[in-house]
């Protein structure tokens, strides 16, 4: 006979949260959605956004910005001079 195996359900909620990614002398500013469940895991970013977060890395280490700015606002860092 086979077994039945009950999951329990889970409320799932999701949220849209600004993540920036800091490379070399450029940041940007990515859009992601975070899950929020019962777990222990949460809040926790879906598969496909964690593959975008290091898209953008990798895009800004090479300078490419025209592929880092494909996910979002690319900034540029420069020093300011206090007096």
């Amino acid at each position: 006979m086979g077994s039945i195996i009950h999951a329990k359900a889970t409320a799932m909620k999701q949220r849209k949260k600004c993540k920036y990614v800091h490379e070399g002398r450029y940041v940007a500013e990515v859009e992601i959605v975070l899950v929020e469940d019962d777990t222990g895991w949460s809040p926790y970013l879906s598969v496909e956004d964690a593959y975008k977060l290091d898209d953008v890395r990798d895009a800004l280490r090479r300078e490419d910005l025209e592929s880092a700015a494909k996910y979002g606002r690319i900034y540029e860092l420069r020093p300011v001079v206090y007096q």
